[in-house]
């Protein structure tokens, strides 16, 4: 392709942009493909701009893992045990709530909870963990569940999906996190991961809690075997999902870990693809607020850059991580808010502390 007939391309593309109008899979093709990643990066600035000017939104969060016994076999996990098998845990109340209070502090807002599908526990136990965690810290938002967690529910309940969601709700649940989407096409989750909720599955998971008056969050996870092209179907099926709920806060990028920490370069996704997918999630996904530059994956000096890609958001604090690392993250397992702050400010942004919806705590 001629330099011309790049630039007239990306004009065309830029045009759309300015003009506030949907890009196409086919435009989102090209800004794969060309090499002019500044040029897209302006234009995710602007977006971003537009939408949230210079707030860089962070959050004093923590995460937990109450069990990490999987029925599931994803080709990418590094966190699940069997049944029995060395290092396979379940948390019963009382370590749930050791394992808090050791990490605790007044300034944590949100509890993020991701674990296995543990099937050797009923539904029950799923349920008494929300109410465990809003009868100690009545005021801490719970973000619990992924929609893949959510149709597992279902099967080893034998409760419709809509029926599990309002148990949820009624044992504290405040926000669905965003894991367990991965890439929304059957082509990937056939072989990836086929043990978990389709496509289909996980996208009512998220329409149903969105009718039930909880905003939620989207990942995707990508660097693996997928396609441009089924990156791009997947931003646009949560699109098309936010054009009818306008129930999502929020798009989180996540960059494929290896299986390994001492893994190589050719192992990990490059800092180009993960800038270049910061700034299209920003300009396909017109219909969200925000798009998270997660500092687990990429490291904090992307995640700084990212926020001159598009992102609006660096997550938050999370005291202990375990999945990514499970999986050979190279990023330390929790931030402070200072250093989040420092990070934010030295970008020449404004630092705001957020709740889990995105009210201000405070702006530094």
């Amino acid at each position: 392709m001629s330099t011309l007939l790049t630039n007239k391309r990306m004009q065309e593309i830029s045009e759309k942009v300015m003009a506030g109008q949907r890009l196409t899979i086919e435009d989102g093709l090209y800004l794969y493909d060309t090499p002019d990643l500044l040029s897209i990066a302006q234009l995710a600035n602007h977006v971003n701009l537009q939408k949230n000017g210079d707030n860089v939104y962070f959050i004093q969060n923590m995460y937990i893992n109450p069990t990490n016994v999987c029925e599931a076999d994803c080709s990418f996990c590094g966190f699940k045990r069997k049944p029995g098998e060395d290092g396979a845990y379940t948390m019963n109340e009382e370590q749930l709530l050791s394992y808090v209070k050791e990490r605790w502090s007044d300034n944590i807002r949100e509890f993020h909870i991701v674990g296995g599908h543990n099937h050797e526990v009923p539904f029950d136990y799923y349920l008494d963990t929300i109410r465990t965690l809003k009868k100690h810290y009545p005021n801490c938002t719970v973000k619990a569940y992924t929609g893949a967690e959510i149709e597992f529910f279902s099967r080893i309940s034998g409760l419709s999906m809509k029926e599990v969601l309002e148990e949820l709700i009624k044992a504290g649940l405040d926000t669905l996190p965003g894991g367990g989407a991965e890439i929304l096409t059957e082509n990937y989750r056939m072989k990836m991961s086929p043990d978990k909720a389709s496509t289909d599955q996980w996208l009512e998971a998220h329409e149903i809690a969105h009718g039930l008056g909880l905003k939620t969050h989207a990942t995707m996870l990508y660097g693996s075997i997928e396609s441009y092209e089924e990156r791009l179907i997947h931003m646009d099926r949560l699109r098309q999902l936010q054009d009818r709920t306008n129930g999502y806060m929020v798009f989180i990028p996540l960059a494929m870990q290896p299986r390994s920490i001492n893994a190589g370069l050719k192992r990990r996704t490059s800092a180009y693809d993960d800038m270049r997918t910061v700034a299209i999630s920003r300009l396909m996904l017109d219909n969200f607020d925000h798009i998270k530059a997660y500092w687990i994956n990429i490291g904090v000096q992307l995640t700084q850059m990212a926020l001159s890609f598009g992102s609006s958001d660096i997550h938050g604090t999370l005291i202990e991580e375990r999945i990514s690392h499970a999986v050979g993250a190279l990023t330390s397992q929790g931030l402070t808010r200072d250093e989040l702050i420092h990070l934010i400010k030295t970008a020449n942004k404004v630092p705001v502390e957020r709740d889990t919806f995105y009210n201000v705590i405070k702006k530094y």
